[in-house]
């Protein structure tokens, strides 16, 4: 890593920033999803806890705000709403009455199915072809990596 000291002079300007062209694109993003999860019932957040079950199902709370890089506090709320939904039921753990599983019911993994159709679209409203935005996703990725281990120094 260089120093600040060796680095270009990079301007002040709000569209010549990174950190903006990756939240307005995230907003966009979401903005894009919109449509497609109403017709399922789901919000972006809901969409994403339940990527994460139809992946691995009977998950802690924890486990899953770990993988969506979110805080237990957060999910707590979403996930009582998709329960409400009849998605997914949450459960005691047996040896730890203070571990919630949160499990798939049989019409959240019936959801999956009606969802398969949401990445494609997605795909098609990017303008791109198929392997830039692997490359992209990918690119996201290392620089995502990259600023944990920074933030953990």
């Amino acid at each position: 890593m260089t120093s600040p000291d060796a680095s270009p002079d990079f301007p002040l300007e709000l569209d010549q920033q990174l950190c903006f062209a990756l939240y307005s694109t995230s907003l966009a993003m979401t903005k894009a999803y919109k449509p497609l999860l109403e017709k399922l019932g789901l919000t972006y957040p809901q969409y994403l806890a339940m990527l994460v079950l139809w992946e691995a199902d009977d998950l802690t709370v924890k486990e899953i705000a770990a993988r969506l890089a979110l805080d237990s506090a957060t999910m707590t709320p979403l996930l009582k709403r998709l329960e409400a939904q009849g998605y997914v039921e949450r459960v005691r753990g047996v040896a730890d009455e203070r571990q919630v599983y949160i499990r798939l019911t049989h019409a959240g993994r019936a959801l999956k199915q009606s969802a398969r159709g949401v990445p494609s679209e997605i795909y098609c409203a990017s303008g791109s072809d198929i392997d830039a935005m692997l490359r992209l996703r990918s690119d996201l990725v290392r620089l995502r990596t990259a600023l944990n281990a920074y933030g953990d120094n």
